[in-house]
């Protein structure tokens, strides 16, 4: 089956029920532990029996990211513990690098993709991440997990969702970097991409007709790569509007296959 899920068409998750978006100097309502050696951001109620495992974007931990979190974790009648590591242990990428405007900004920017953020690097981390998160659930026999990404993170998001996974039930890629249509037709699980207009639109197109599972492809035509992230500008009033908007639709999706 593949199409548009009912749920991202439907109220089913109400507007009003994200918190006010907060555009500076946001207070984070989770906390951080040491998870897999990784430093985590942890948020939610602890009698959740659902988890997300949230893949930050190349920028790691920004107000923005850690705000997105937060509305995942507690805004949709399910609840959620969500977890966000800090697969790059401190070094992530300097945000002024991006979009790369000279060849020292392109150089570094490249160099960080081919070392730091080389996909096979955090996937190999991740089981071990899950499996010493499970110990946080209620009585310690797990969490039934869903995986979202942003930007860089999407990619992992995908590549986590291939053919052999067994640990996600569901994933979103928001404004996904790296989009391959072949990564698509070995999803195994419902997945859900919110696109930017920064994204290749043929490839998102071949992406959503090579998806042999429930989905929900969009494109929110007004905003940048990075809008659900690190890259959110907050104080207008329509990325503001679209940010909430984007949440509204992943935890629709999540409401109904996580």
């Amino acid at each position: 089956m593949s199409g548009v899920s009912k749920a991202c068409c439907s109220a089913d998750v109400d507007i009003s029920s994200i918190p006010p978006v907060v555009s500076k100097g946001y207070q984070a309502k989770g906390e951080y532990k040491t998870i897999n050696g990784l430093k985590t951001y942890v948020t939610g109620p602890e009698s959740a029996t659902k988890a997300i495992l949230v893949i930050y974007d190349i920028f790691g931990f920004f107000d923005q990211t850690i705000q997105g979190a937060d509305i995942l974790a507690t805004s949709n009648e399910q609840k959620y513990r969500v977890f966000m590591p800090d697969f790059f242990e401190g070094s992530p990428a300097d945000i002024s690098w991006y979009p790369p405007t000279t060849d020292e900004h392109k150089q570094k920017l490249g160099n960080f993709f081919q070392t730091k953020a080389a996909p096979p690097n955090t996937l190999s981390k991740i089981p071990n991440v899950v499996s010493e998160a499970n110990k946080l659930s209620p009585g310690g026999n797990g969490f039934q997990w869903s995986i979202l990404g942003h930007c860089w993170g999407g990619k992992i998001a995908c590549l986590s969702s291939g053919k052999d996974n067994k640990t996600f039930k569901s994933a979103v890629q928001c404004h996904p970097a790296m989009v391959d249509p072949n990564d698509a037709k070995q999803v195994n699980i419902p997945m859900a991409m919110l696109a930017s207009k920064d994204e290749v639109a043929d490839d998102v197109q071949a992406f959503k007709a090579n998806l042999q599972v429930p989905n929900h492809v969009e494109t929110f035509p007004t905003q940048i790569h990075g809008w659900m992230a690190a890259r959110s500008n907050l104080d207008d009033p329509e990325v503001k509007k679209e940010y909430e908007r984007g949440y509204q639709t992943v935890l629709s999706f999540f409401h109904q296959h996580a």
